[in-house]
C-alpha cells in the first residue's frame, strides 16, 4: 500500500473517531490500525458504545467505491440492509445517521438521568403523586 492510501486511511479512521465523539461517544483508533494486534484487536477504531467491552470496527475508503454502490443501491431509502450469505452469519449495513441514533439511543438507557419519564417517574416516587397537569405544564416536566 503506498503512503497516498495509507494517509487517506487514516484521514478516514480518524473522522470516524471524531464524529463519534462530537456525539458523545468514546471512541479510539487503534495505532497503525490494528496492524500490530494492540490489546489483541485488529480492528481499526474502537467504540465504545455501553459497557466496557469496545465495539471494533472496519473502516474502508475507495475513490470510486467499488462495491459500495451496490450496497447503497440495495439499501436504497431504508435504514439497514442484511446480508446474509448461505451457512454464514448476517450482517447488517447501516448509514452512519442511523447508526449514531443506536448508540446515542444506547447511551441515553445507560444514563437514567437522561430519560425523562423516568426522571419524572423518579421525582413522583420521592415526592407522591403529584397533582394533574395541564399538557403545556406537562410537556415541560
Amino acid at each position: 500500500m503506498g503512503k497516498p492510501s495509507r494517509d487517506k486511511g487514516l484521514r478516514r479512521e480518524r473522522a470516524i473517531v471524531e464524529t463519534h465523539l462530537k456525539c458523545g461517544i468514546h471512541a479510539e483508533r487503534v495505532p497503525l490500525s490494528g496492524a500490530v494486534r494492540y490489546r489483541g484487536n485488529g480492528a481499526d477504531v474502537d467504540l465504545y458504545v455501553r459497557g466496557s467491552e469496545p465495539v471494533k470496527a472496519e473502516v474502508k475508503a475507495r475513490a470510486e467505491g467499488d462495491g459500495f454502490k451496490t450496497l447503497e443501491r440495495w439499501l436504497g431509502g431504508n435504514d439497514a440492509l442484511f446480508l446474509w450469505r448461505d451457512r454464514a452469519a448476517p450482517f447488517v449495513v447501516l448509514p452512519l445517521h442511523v447508526w449514531l441514533e443506536i448508540v446515542g439511543r444506547s447511551a441515553r438507557c445507560a444514563d437514567p438521568d437522561s430519560d425523562r419519564s423516568r426522571t419524572r417517574r423518579a421525582r413522583q416516587a420521592e415526592e407522591g403523586a403529584l397533582p394533574p397537569a395541564d399538557a403545556i405544564a406537562e410537556a415541560t416536566l
